[in-house]
């Protein structure tokens, strides 16, 4: 079961990035994390931003809206969504 804690400013979605997929999508839950595959490499931010670009897409939301807050060198990520109804998460996560 993904655990998402709310925070003032949002939610916090504990994120596992798999890079270099043959395709950018939403695999299931991990040990407790939401699975994302990017076809994006691991170097210089370029999978950070696509994992921030995946997930605006699939919420609904503008790409300022989420960003990296723990992890940005790790596949283990912490990810703040911003101004989203939280029925909106639960979809992502089922």
């Amino acid at each position: 079961m993904v655990e998402v804690r709310k925070r003032p400013e949002g939610y916090v979605l504990p994120v596992l990035v798999a890079p270099g997929a043959s395709r950018d999508a939403l695999c299931g839950q991990h040990d407790g994390r939401v699975k994302v595959a990017l076809t994006s490499p691991p170097e210089k931010g370029k999978a950070n931003r696509a994992l921030c670009r995946l997930l605006a897409k699939e919420l609904g939301i503008k790409r300022s809206q989420v960003r990296i807050l723990s992890g940005h060198t790790s596949r283990q990520k912490e990810v703040l969504v911003e101004r989203v109804p939280p029925g909106t998460l639960d979809e992502i996560i089922a």
